[in-house]
């Protein structure tokens, strides 16, 4: 089972401005070909890394507040947030390995 937890607006802050640990935000579309693409790197990411942070899913159609909060203007979309901050981006597919080294250099 994914450890990758998807959430609405309502729970975006709860599960990741006021997160204790870091938090991969994953924006995506179900008629995005590219995020067919990224999901399982995704979801491989969450798995390898559940010890360092939390992976969380966020479709950008039913949720439009936090889309124009944080510009998101194409899918995937990748926000790494450390004590409720940014502290890096990704817009467009990704390797795993190209997301893993996103990761190690910022957490």
């Amino acid at each position: 089972m994914s450890k990758v937890i998807e959430i609405t607006e309502s729970e975006f802050e709860t599960q990741v401005l006021k997160a204790e640990e870091p938090v991969l935000v994953y924006f995506w579309a179900s008629w995005c070909g590219p995020c067919r693409l990224v999901s399982p790197s995704v979801a491989a990411i969450a798995d390898n890394y559940c010890d360092r942070m939390k992976t969380i899913k966020m479709e950008v159609d039913p949720n439009p507040t936090t889309v124009k909060k944080y510009r998101v203007e194409g899918v995937p979309f990748l926000l790494l947030f450390k004590n409720g901050e940014v502290v890096t981006s990704h817009e467009g597919a990704i390797t795993k390995q190209k997301l893993e080294a996103m990761l190690d250099t910022n957490l």
